[in-house]
């Protein structure tokens, strides 16, 4: 995957635009609960700086209208985090389209959440081109964001005088291409969420390559229908089995392997004070909520994964934010983090699994994406990283 990268540049005294992915979650006071996707943006920033470029970082947060930005919406929390990490002062540059202003080198500055731009979600050449003359030197370091084809992500990286790729979204690309690109095989891949239809395309692809797919969380449920299993009153889509048995079918056929769970964990009511059960498939009953994978399931589990050279994981086998069924989540990101394969993991839920059962050192690249790891997962082109590779082209 050809594209120039920030480190291959001379920047020093250039007007260099940032676009970073500071979208983060913020608590009912505007205070920022998850710093995660800002520490990753730390790097390429502080490289630009040392270098003596003027910096200019621009990212989106929430979901704001279009020419109205509310406080809520403000990149001035994102702002006073950068600064702390960068021990400097990173001043918020509001409506920095409409009027003039001053970056040293050496400095950082804040532009106002760039969704607030008109055209920016319709991706407008013509913003892009204003945007274009702030800058010597275009840099996307905002992996995830790639899967979206927006004024700066996409048309921006087009006009500029010169565009990159960050070191953060270089090795999101690099790690993604060693995962799926070049596997060192077997590759196996996990794949947790409520809903079969929110991953179908990823599902579809994954059987086309790997050699173990493990399906967890709710979408577990709508497989064991399709199996013929009774899953109680679990969360599942009826409407979604033939989908499933497709899946399953698609993996037989290349002799891969669909891991199902052989015992689970349930309750009779989804609350932090449900009282789990361990039970055999077959002792589900009506009124049950399968909530997690059970201990025999992950003890097979563990010894499938351990011969696989490479692991892909998207998200949680069940309910870890409740302790009680946190057992399954918890085994599988342990046994990831020891094993000696090739691990990427990503998503917001896997992330703060992640982080819950401290085990990010021991995982080979935690991708800080969501939409964007998952098109990759599909084997979809990214409308950002095509652009990129179309300048260096």
């Amino acid at each position: 995957m050809a594209f120039m990268t920030l480190d291959q540049i001379n920047l020093r005294g250039q007007r260099v635009f940032i676009r970073c992915d500071f979208n983060v979650p913020l608590d009912a006071a505007g205070r920022i609960t998850d710093d995660t996707r800002i520490r990753a943006s730390i790097p390429g920033i502080r490289h630009a700086l040392t270098q003596g470029a003027r910096v200019m970082l621009a990212s989106h947060l929430g979901r704001p209208g279009e020419g109205a930005l509310t406080p809520a919406d403000s990149l001035a929390p994102v702002a006073r985090r950068v600064g702390e990490l960068l021990d400097r002062e990173v001043p918020l540059v509001g409506d920095w389209l409409a009027r003039p202003f001053d970056v040293t080198p050496g400095q950082a500055v804040m532009l106002e959440n760039c969704r607030a731009n008109v055209g920016e979600k319709a991706n407008s050449r013509e913003l892009a081109l204003r945007m274009a003359e702030l800058c010597d030197v275009y840099v996307n370091d905002a992996f995830g964001t790639a899967h979206r084809a927006e004024a700066t992500t996409e048309a921006l990286a087009r006009v500029a005088p010169v565009a990159c790729a960050g070191p953060l979204m270089a090795s999101e690309l690099n790690a993604l291409g060693r995962a799926l690109a070049r596997p060192a095989r077997p590759l196996a891949a996990i794949v947790g969420g409520s809903k079969v239809s929110t991953k179908l395309s990823v599902l579809k692809s994954l059987a086309d390559q790997v050699e173990l797919l493990v399906v967890g969380g709710g979408m577990a449920n709508t497989f064991l229908l399709a199996a013929g299993q009774k899953v109680g009153k679990s969360l599942c889509e009826p409407d979604m089995v033939e989908t499933a048995a497709q899946v399953a079918s698609t993996l037989a056929a290349r002799g891969a392997e669909l891991f199902m769970p052989i015992d689970v964990v349930t309750a009779t009511e989804f609350s932090e004070d449900a009282i789990p059960a361990i039970k055999a498939l077959s002792e589900v009953g009506p009124d049950d909520l399968i909530l997690d994978f059970g201990p025999r399931s992950m003890q097979a589990l563990v010894e499938r994964l351990a011969p696989c050279k490479t692991i892909v994981w998207n998200g949680p086998l069940g309910v870890f934010e409740i302790e009680q069924f946190s057992y399954g989540t918890r085994t599988l990101a342990t046994a990831i983090a020891a094993s000696q394969a090739f691990s990427i993991a990503g998503g917001g839920d896997t992330v703060a699994a992640i982080n819950r059962f401290d085990v990010a050192k021991d995982i080979d690249y935690v991708s800080t994406a969501g939409g964007a790891f998952l098109e990759f997962l599909e084997g979809r082109t990214l409308p950002a990283v095509k652009a990129l590779q179309d300048r260096a082209a």
